[in-house]
């Protein structure tokens, strides 16, 4: 009778026996034979009247050994219904000598297998966890800046025939060039369109009354200050750590001249900002823009303690079986890795891991749970955002039969749960402390902020 012995071989780590004997497999394999006599095709027998003796010298071998493993894989897996050990992923063979499964001398054999069990996961570092909300009090100048974007956004573009305003909206091109403004063949070549006052200073006294068809050849460390050249080096598929990239010199040609025709600050704005609010001034204008301002600094504070709480959780020491996931990172996948590639991954592995443990030990001691309601309203809200304004009229039961199609793909309600699940359990570690609020200017805030990008 099979039997499956264990012992352990490290930390958090077994070993477990699987032991056949003949009167395990030799009756399945032996019935496989007569079953294989039945369907096989074999030139010069009929089908269904091929000697088992025939078949067994032909294909014995083969399924002589797929017999053998199939018993020693049902009794592993009964073990492992039956035992429950909590382990990861699936157990590893041990090298074993499958050079001895002859048919003709059928008899006992041992398989070996390894287990990783998985570690004992404590929340206690949240009991003396001293996590700091970081309140970012809105200041004037913010809530100027917000009506300035939103009066420009909401403005109406009109042609322009020369450059005159920082506010003037250039579409561009951008062509590789030397510095006399030669266009190198094969060089990059991009259209963007960036207002005037994204340059640097002297760049925007360079280009004032420039016209359609005029170009200036600039070099992007100059042109651009460092915030906005970010974003011009990505979308010409350049590297902003690449030193060279920002000695090269591009041909800047104008296509296109715009200039945005402001908002003015009258009812009808406001309510075009804030629908429903009937805001009757600009002080009641600049009321609300304040508090909807600092709803979203409070947020990205709320996220900013979540952070903190994430890494007191993922900085606890926890052991692991190294030998084993190590081993399963090497072989487990679709392809082997090297073991080189295997110590330059497994630190990242590890916390990806450890998280994991620490965010189903939250959900299952707690019950998070999400419901068909909460995706349908997720969805409807994602939605509605992904419309944004526009105006989609006071009959929306379309929405009803969209979000029922979204609850149809299974990658949208994955990802959706995924979000929703993750909130709560953050939202859960947050009910779990009592922040200490601490004051900080906005810049002090962002700066923090380059930092922590966890969820």
């Amino acid at each position: 009778m099979a039997t499956v012995t264990k012992e352990n071989i490290g930390n958090l780590h077994d070993k477990l026996t699987v032991k056949v004997s003949k009167d395990d497999y030799l009756p399945a394999f032996e019935k496989a034979i007569k079953s294989y006599s039945k369907k096989a095709n074999i030139p010069g027998f009929r089908k269904g009247m091929v000697p088992a003796g025939m078949v067994k010298k032909l294909y014995g071998a083969s399924i002589y050994y797929d017999e053998v493993i199939k018993t020693v894989e049902k009794e592993l897996q009964n073990y492992l219904v039956r035992e429950k050990p909590e382990m990861f992923a699936n157990p590893l063979p041990l090298e074993s000598d499958l050079r001895n499964l002859d048919m003709n001398k059928p008899e006992d054999y041992d398989f070996p297998f390894e287990i990783g069990l998985k570690p004992e996961i404590s929340l206690d570092a949240l009991s003396t966890a001293k996590p700091v909300f970081y309140k970012v009090k809105v200041t004037p100048e913010m809530v100027d800046e917000e009506i300035e974007r939103l009066v420009t956004k909401n403005g109406e573009l009109k042609d322009a025939e020369t450059i005159s305003s920082p506010d003037n909206v250039l579409n561009v091109l951008f062509e590789e060039s030397d510095a006399e403004g030669k266009v190198i063949e094969g060089g990059i070549s991009k259209d963007n369109s960036i207002l005037l006052k994204y340059f640097s200073e002297d760049y925007q006294q360079k280009l004032q009354g420039k016209k359609v068809n005029d170009f200036v050849v600039l070099q992007l460390k100059y042109a651009f200050p460092d915030k906005e050249r970010e974003w011009i080096l990505s979308d010409l598929g350049l590297e902003k750590e690449d030193e060279a990239a920002l000695e090269k010199y591009f041909k800047m040609s104008i296509t296109k001249i715009g200039l945005v025709e402001k908002k003015e600050l009258n009812e009808e704005f406001f309510n075009i900002i804030f629908p429903g609010k009937e805001l009757k001034n600009e002080e009641d204008f600049r009321r609300a823009l304040e508090e909807e301002i600092q709803k979203q600094w409070d947020a990205a504070s709320h996220n900013q303690v979540q952070d903190q709480l994430y890494h007191t959780l993922i900085d606890t020491p926890v052991e692991f079986p190294e030998s084993f996931l190590k081993r399963w990172l090497e072989i487990g996948g679709e392809k082997q890795k090297s073991k080189e590639q295997v110590e330059e991954e497994y630190p990242k592995f590890k916390d990806q891991l450890k998280w994991t443990l620490i965010s189903d030990k939250i959900i299952k001691d707690n019950n998070l749970q999400v419901s068909p309601e909460e995706l349908r309203d997720s969805m409807k809200e994602e939605i509605s955002r992904y419309f944004g304004q526009m105006n989609l009229g006071e009959d929306t039961s379309w929405l009803d039969s969209y979000v029922d199609r979204m609850m149809k793909d299974e990658k949208q309600v994955d990802a959706s749960y995924r979000r929703l699940i993750t909130e709560k359990l953050f939202n859960w570690l947050e009910s779990q402390v009592t922040p200490e609020e601490k004051e900080i200017s906005s810049e002090e805030f962002m700066k923090m902020q380059e930092h922590h990008h966890h969820h």
